[in-house]
């Protein structure tokens, strides 16, 4: 009966390491696709977050050179 407690307590501290790697290595990788998607929209990773202008002015055809 001891070896068989012993054995159940050794796994329970063998895995509880493992999987606490595998939530940070998904917490990880939930942050950087978060970053990623932000960095679609136009923000950017600087203190304070702010987003960026685009320049939404095109010139006019006339305006334009001609090759």
């Amino acid at each position: 009966m001891k070896i068989s407690q012993l054995f159940r307590i050794s796994v329970l501290l063998l895995v509880i390491p493992v999987l606490s790697g595998c939530w940070l290595l998904a917490a990880g990788g939930a942050g950087a696709y978060g970053g990623y998607k932000a960095k679609e929209e136009g923000y950017t990773l600087q203190n304070p977050i702010k987003k960026e202008k685009q320049d939404t002015k095109e010139k006019p055809i006339s305006e334009q050179k001609k090759d």
